[in-house]
């Protein structure tokens, strides 16, 4: 049976069921347990956490410009980088060695 008979079927049980008084409506404390329950199930799917966060992401860096990532973590840097590296104390050595954040 495709989705769209299967779902007109299930529609029609569902008003069936509102105009005979026997469908069962949320209260908004069910409601909120019922996504709670939810949330909670999802996130134990790391793999779909980490797309939710890189699309998050995106959105929120100008579409996956990401400088850092395209750059590489302090950690990551080679010890002879200007930027400066973790293992330096994990200050960034700029101009008049202040500590500076890019």
């Amino acid at each position: 049976m495709d989705e769209d008979k299967q779902r007109e079927i299930a529609s029609m049980g569902g008003r069936a069921a509102h105009e005979k008084g026997t469908a069962h409506e949320f209260t908004s404390e069910e409601a909120r347990e019922a996504g709670r329950k939810g949330g909670e199930a999802v996130s134990q799917d790391r793999e779909h956490m980490a797309e939710i966060g890189a699309k998050g992401g995106q959105a929120s860096h100008g579409g996956g410009q990401n400088q850092r990532r395209d750059e590489g973590t302090r950690s990551e840097r080679s010890e002879d980088d200007p930027r400066g590296s973790r293992s330096q104390g994990g200050q960034n050595q700029g101009q008049g060695g202040r500590n500076e954040r890019r």
